[in-house]
C-alpha cells in the first residue's frame, strides 16, 4: 500500500525482455477458467482477502481466479522471468511507481481496449494507472500521507494540529520537551523518505522535472532542516523510515508525525497513545497539500495466445466487478485505504471519520511518475540525495538541488 522498495530495473533491459520475448501471458494455461493474478498479497490475511474478493466476482462468472503472491519487491522480477517463459498472468498488479516501465514497452493493454470502465473515478487515481495519457491500470483503493498527532499532548501543551508551515514550527516547538520531539517524519535515502518529503517539495510548488527551478524545493529543504536544527524533530530522521516513525509515536517520543493509513492497525491495536488525524500542513493559509498518491493497480498484460480473446475479457470482468461502489468500499474498510471511485469515496469519508482526512488528501494527491514516467527512479534517488544533505549538513538547499538535477539529468 505504502511505497515499497522498488527494483529500479533500466528501461533498456526492461524493453529488451519485453520486445525480444513478447510479453506474452498463460501461453499454456491448461484451464480456459482460470483467471490467474500476480500480485504482492504474501502475507496471509491480505492474501486471504484478496481471494474473497476474487471469488466474489468470479463465481457467477463461472470462473476461478488463483493468485499468484511473491514480495514486493520481487514483483517487477517475477514478472519479467514469466514474461520470458511466455506465462506471465491474465492480471499482473503493479505498484503504481512501476507501471510505466511496463507501458513503455507496449506490454500492457490500454483499459478501454479490454473494456474495462473507468468512469467515475478519481482524477488522481486515474493518473495513478496512466502512461503518456493512457490509462493501463485501475487502483481500487489508494493511499496518501497525513498528519497524525497525539491528542493528549497538544491539549496538554494547549495547542491545535497545525495547518501551515509556520504554525508547523511554532506547535512543533512547543511541543518538544526531554525526550519528546515535536515532531518526526522519514527522512530516509530511499522511496520513504522521498515519499514524505514529496507533500512539502510540491505543495512549495517544486517541480520534479527541474528540481532546481524555482524557491519551492529549497523552501521545503529549509523547513526540514530548522525543524531537525532547533530540536523539534530527532537527528536521526536521516535514518528512520515510515515504520520507524510511527514507533517513536506509540512510544510517545514524538507527538505528531507523518505518516500513512497503513499504520492504522498498529495504533488500534495499543492503548497507550490517543491520535487522530489532520491535514498535512501548506506553506500559507488557504493553500492545498500537495500528497503523493500511492497504491498499487491491476494491469492486463498483452496476451499473444489468447486467439479468441477469452482470457482478456474474463480479466476485464473480474476488474469490473472488483471495482463497483460497494466492494470499494469494503475493500477499503478493511485496508483502511480510500476507495478511488469517488462515490465510493464519499461514503468511505462517512463511515470512517477518523480517516477522512484522507480522503481529501487522495483527491488531490499527484503520481510520482505523472511527470517524469520512467525517469521516476532517477529523480527519486536524486531528491534523497539533496534532503541527505541538507539535513547533515553537507549543503545549503540550493546547491543540493543544484547537484540533484544534475544527477537526474546525468541518469537519463
Amino acid at each position: 500500500m505504502h511505497p515499497r522498495p522498488r527494483q529500479a530495473w533500466p528501461a533498456a533491459v526492461v524493453a529488451g525482455a519485453v520486445t525480444a520475448l513478447g510479453l506474452t501471458g498463460c501461453a499454456a494455461t491448461p484451464d480456459p477458467d482460470t483467471v490467474t493474478v500476480l500480485n504482492s498479497a504474501t502475507d496471509t490475511a491480505e492474501h486471504a482477502a484478496n481471494q474473497k474478493y476474487f471469488d466474489r466476482c468470479a463465481k457467477p462468472l463461472g470462473l476461478r481466479v488463483q493468485q499468484l503472491s511473491v514480495p514486493a519487491d520481487q514483483v517487477v522480477s517475477k514478472a519479467l522471468r514469466m514474461a520470458s517463459s511466455h506465462s506471465l498472468t491474465d492480471i499482473l498488479e503493479l505498484d503504481g511507481s512501476e507501471l510505466p516501465q511496463f507501458a513503455e514497452t507496449d506490454g500492457l493493454l490500454p483499459l478501454k481496449d479490454v473494456g474495462v470502465h473507468t468512469g467515475g473515478f478519481s482524477r488522481s487515481a486515474t493518473s495513478l494507472g496512466t502512461y503518456q495519457g493512457t490509462q493501463y491500470g485501475i487502483a481500487r483503493s489508494a493511499n496518501s500521507l497525513a498528519l497524525f498527532y497525539n491528542t493528549d499532548l497538544l491539549r496538554k501543551a494547549g495547542v491545535k494540529p497545525p495547518r501551515t508551515w509556520d504554525e508547523l514550527r511554532s506547535v512543533s516547538r512547543k511541543l518538544t520537551s526531554g525526550p519528546v520531539h515535536g515532531m518526526a517524519f522519514s527522512a530516509s535515502p530511499n522511496a520513504d523518505g522521498v515519499y514524505q518529503f514529496l507533500p512539502f517539495f510540491w505543495s512549495a510548488g517544486g517541480d520534479e522535472a527541474h528540481l532546481d527551478h524555482g524557491s519551492g524545493g529549497a523552501d521545503a529543504l529549509n523547513l526540514w532542516k530548522e525543524l531537525v536544527a532547533d530540536g523539534s524533530a530527532s537527528r536521526s530522521v536521516v535514518s528512520w523510515n515510515q515504520q520507524d516513525v510511527n514507533d517513536q509515536f506509540i512510544a510517545g517520543r514524538t507527538a505528531m508525525m507523518i505518516n500513512g493509513p497503513w499504520q492504522v492497525p498498529v495504533l488500534n491495536a495499543q492503548k497507550k497513545v490517543h491520535w487522530a488525524v489532520a491535514s498535512l500542513p501548506v506553506p500559507h493559509a488557504g493553500g492545498d497539500a500537495v500528497a503523493p498518491i500511492g497504491g498499487t493497480v491491476m494491469t492486463v498484460p498483452k496476451n499473444d495466445a489468447d486467439e479468441d480473446g477469452s482470457r482478456v475479457r474474463h480479466a476485464a470482468r473480474i476488474l469490473d466487478c472488483l471495482n463497483s461502489e460497494s466492494n470499494q468500499l469494503q475493500w477499503g474498510d478493511s485496508v483502511n485505504n480510500v476507495p478511488t471511485r469517488t462515490d465510493a469515496a464519499r461514503a468511505y469519508a462517512q463511515r470512517n471519520p477518523q480517516l477522512a482526512p484522507f480522503t481529501g488528501l487522495v483527491a488531490t494527491a499527484r503520481s510520482r511518475t505523472a511527470e517524469v514516467g520512467t525517469r521516476w527512479p532517477v529523480v527519486s534517488d536524486a531528491l534523497a540525495g539533496a534532503f541527505q544533505a541538507v539535513l547533515t549538513g553537507r549543503s545549503d538547499a540550493p546547491a543540493a538541488l543544484r547537484r540533484a538535477q544534475q544527477q537526474a539529468t546525468a541518469g537519463e
